[in-house]
Order: C-alpha cells, then structure tokens, then sequence
C-alpha cells in the first residue's frame, strides 16, 4: 500500500488518502453516538474537518512506510446498553466506512468512467485508482487483530475473560509488534488474504 511510486501519484492520492483517514474516524464517532456514546460529538470528533483527525506521524507513515493512522476518536463504553456487541459495532464501521468509499468509487468508475476521463484524463484514473486501493488497504490493515487497530477490538469483545491478559499484553506492545511485522514483511501473511477478500467484495 506505499503510495511513494511517482511525484504525480503522491500528489493525486493526497486528497485520497485525507478522505480515507477523516471518513474513518468520523464513522467510529458517528457509530459510537448511535450506540449512546456521545463523548467524540461533545469533544468537537463528529465531524469530517480533516484537521480534527489529522495526526502528522500517522499520515507520514501510510505515505512512506505503507500504514499509518489518523487521531483515534475517543470511546467511553460506559455509555454503551451492550458494551461488547457495540464495541464491536464502533470498531467496524471505520472498516465499513472505508469499504462503503471503494465500492462507491467503483461504481463511479463503472458508469461515469467515460465522462470522468474525457474531463480529468490521467489524473482522475489515478485519483480514482488511489481511493479504491487506499481505502481498501485501510479496511484490510485495520481488520488485523493486533492492538491499537480495529480488529484488536472485535478479538477483545469476543475472547473469553481467562485469555484476557493475552490481549492486555498485545495492547502493551503493540505498535511495537506491527513494526516489527510491517518491517519484516510478515504482516503481508494477515494483510493479503483480508485485502484479497475485500476486493472479492466489490461489485
């Protein structure tokens, strides 16, 4: 998922990558005040200003190293009627948000293609290109059941409380894990086959 093949390219998928990141955070919000948490409304998260998201190492990284992060929107699941099935529901719909973005650009592609092209030529294929894969690569790298991403939470709400202190421990270190995994290129045996199914998912 490194975007850093060409000038050109790294200019276009900026805007991309801006969307991707913001929509995500702002799903976490928007899911977590359904379920009854208004915490990120109330601290000024619910929103789609890039720059109530941005965080500038996070972003850096997805350019450059291949993943990376926005601002996590903060959760208090003490406000939550089902506190494990809507922790589940507030990690994912970063992922859903990500994955609405791919199919809905896709499907843009596929009957505004013509006109998109004929008005932007090589630049609005790239900039097409870049919010179907940035986005897709976002989904697929959150699903992964390491701490801090999305995936962590869903293992955390269903893993029974006596492998609780396996999680605890991940939390502890868990950048540290995925640097070492993304470093190493070990991530790629968790990231290709999500990434392959989200594709499959796409109309």
């Amino acid at each position: 998922m490194r975007l850093l093949h060409e000038p050109l390219t790294l200019i276009i998928a900026i805007p991309a990558l801006i969307w991707a990141l913001t929509f995500h955070e702002f799903c976490h919000g928007l899911a977590a005040r359904l379920c009854g948490d208004p915490t990120a409304a109330r601290s000024g998260r619910l929103s789609l200003n890039p720059f109530d998201h941005f965080d500038l190492i996070g972003t850096l990284m997805l350019l450059f190293v291949g993943f990376g992060w926005a601002k996590p929107v903060p959760i208090n699941a003490r406000y939550f009627k089902n506190p494990r099935l809507d922790l589940v529901i507030v990690s994912l719909a970063g992922v859903a948000g990500n994955l609405l973005t791919a199919i809905l650009t896709v499907l843009f592609f596929r009957y505004c293609g013509s006109w998109w092209i004929n008005l932007t030529g090589r630049a609005g294929i790239i900039f097409l290109q870049q919010m179907i894969s940035i986005n897709m690569g976002l989904a697929a790298f959150n699903l992964i059941p390491i701490p801090p991403l999305d995936g962590s939470r869903v293992l955390e709400a269903f893993l029974p409380y006596k492998y609780m202190h396996i999680y605890y421990w991940l939390e502890q270190y868990g950048l540290i894990i995925i640097f070492v995994l993304v470093f190493t290129g070990i991530i790629d045996i968790f990231f290709n086959p999500i990434i392959n199914l989200l594709w499959k998912l796409l109309p």
